[in-house]
């Protein structure tokens, strides 16, 4: 196993680039594709690794044959804790061990390829600007949005929600494409100004009002209508969004 890396980035723009598809991968595996990723930790195999791909795909695979590894290695044998603990912490823990890995293949590449001090503060600096896997499978990063917003955005938000068409029950949604184009720049800017700190449960993006978003009426978090497959016409039928985290929960005893 080599982590699912096909080439060598050499520059720190390159460097930033894997790391992002890896991270995106790993994130998907430990968000919309949870339900998956539960079930191919089985404790009862070998020692398993989860492994982000360049590419933004995952995989969980057994480690590297070779010592030592072409890079280095993720955790070795989440699946023996997954049936030992809480989903949730369970998820925490493969969390906080891939926010790991992916430094260590970041500088990895980096020491591999001469990078100076500059160059590594530079690669540090762009990493650093990410929210870690951490803090978007935990939530984290929406609490921190949340003491940042005012108790008037948080009334705005009922509001705009209400206005939508829909009753006090109804799912929060955004909308991209107002009808009235002036007004439709007035919200897109209160839009993004209250919004402007959410950060997609999925694939930890930032907010963007030109995009479809939803929220889950469960755990709260916001999502892509794309990284969760909902579109615009789709959530107007729907009373009650639970993300595919939230409804997994629940379906698994």
């Amino acid at each position: 196993m080599d982590g699912g890396a096909p080439y060598n980035p050499r520059t720190v723009e390159e460097v930033f680039r894997d790391l992002k598809g890896r991270r995106a991968g790993m994130i998907k595996a430990l968000t919309t594709d949870v339900e998956e990723f539960y079930q191919q930790c089985d404790p009862e195999k070998e020692n398993l690794c989860l492994y982000g791909l360049p590419n933004e795909q995952w995989e969980v695979n057994l480690p590297a044959e070779e010592v030592p590894p072409e890079l280095p290695e993720p955790a070795l044998g989440i699946n023996f804790a997954r049936d030992g603990m809480q989903e949730k912490d369970w998820l925490s823990l493969v969390a906080v061990h891939s926010d790991a890995w992916l430094l260590a293949v970041a500088f990895y590449f980096g020491s591999r390829f001469g990078f100076d001090k500059t160059d590594r503060k530079r690669l540090f600096t762009l990493i650093n600007e990410l929210p870690t896997i951490f803090e978007i499978v935990t939530g984290a990063v929406k609490k921190q949005a949340k003491e940042k917003s005012s108790v008037s955005n948080h009334s705005s938000n009922k509001s705009k929600s209400n206005s939508k068409g829909r009753g006090s029950e109804s799912v929060k949604y955004l909308k991209g494409q107002p009808n009235d184009e002036e007004e439709g720049l007035d919200e897109e800017e209160e839009e993004e100004d209250e919004h402007g700190d959410t950060l997609c449960g999925a694939c930890g993006e930032n907010y963007a009002a030109d995009e479809f978003w939803i929220c889950c009426d469960i755990c709260e978090k916001w999502f892509h209508g794309k990284c969760v497959k909902i579109t615009p016409a789709r959530a107007e039928h729907i009373k009650q969004y639970k993300c595919p985290s939230c409804s997994n929960k629940r379906a698994r005893p």
